[in-house]
């Protein structure tokens, strides 16, 4: 796990110290290429994570399906660096703070939404993959995987979370309102899968079109309810697909 985890931080560690001092030499009222950086800093650090097999990724009958290495301390520990990462961003750009939704005020009722919105991203996928046997999409999952699994969506979604459904949704309702950007949101979610979808795999279409779904389910939770539902919806759905349990 150690030497994997170890291989994983050398080669995206050239391209993190570029975005460093890039980040670092910009004037501080320049927020969109502060946040440009800071999401494609999240693309480098989630695609390097496929040439190394910490994730596969397929389509069957151009439906997208995923699994995640069966090593549930390397996710644990992926789902940590994650939050670090996160919780880093966050408190080393307080002036971006207010651009951060996080939650509504009905606790229950955002996280019911959240859970709603991981069953709607869902629920296509669990009817389209009654039709294609597990071994043809990724196989079965081993049960001790599941909550070092379950705990790395969560985690390492909530990144994802932040960049997009926190500082970019929220940028873009400053000038273009809420429903705007959402679908702006949802749109540019999918776009930071292209070299995922087109160059890092031959995947292509499917991913997009999925991302895009997810994207626009995610985008709406967050309007409605904010980041931590968006996140639920997020993991959820991810944890779900990748689990092995539809």
């Amino acid at each position: 796990m150690l030497e994997q985890f170890m291989d994983y931080s050398l080669r995206i560690m050239p391209g993190i110290l570029l975005l460093i001092m890039a980040y670092l030499l910009l004037p501080k009222q320049t927020v969109e290429a502060r946040l440009f950086i800071l999401v494609l800093g999240f693309i480098l650090i989630r695609d390097a994570m496929t040439p190394l097999g910490f994730w596969k990724l397929g389509a069957t009958g151009q439906t997208v399906w995923l699994r995640f290495l069966d090593d549930g301390w390397l996710l644990v520990t992926l789902g940590m660096m994650s939050l670090i990462l996160t919780f880093s961003i966050v408190v080393t750009n307080k002036p971006l703070l207010n651009l951060l939704f996080w939650c509504g005020k009905g606790k229950a009722a955002s996280v019911f939404a959240g859970m709603l919105g991981a069953l709607i991203v869902v629920l296509p996928f669990a009817l389209i993959y009654s039709f294609i046997d597990l071994e043809e999409r990724g196989g079965a999952v081993p049960p001790y995987v599941l909550l070092p699994l379950l705990f790395m969506a969560l985690a390492g979604n909530f990144m994802e979370e932040v960049l997009f459904r926190g500082y970019l949704q929220g940028y873009f309702e400053r000038i273009s309102g809420p429903m705007k950007a959402a679908v702006i949101s949802a749109i540019l979610f999918a776009t930071g899968h292209i070299f995922l979808a087109l160059t890092v795999t031959d995947i292509g279409g499917p991913i997009l079109l999925f991302t895009l779904y997810e994207g626009i389910v995610c985008a709406y939770v967050r309007m409605k309810y904010g980041i931590l539902p968006s996140t639920l919806t997020h993991g959820l759905a991810i944890f779900t697909l990748a689990s092995g349990l539809i």
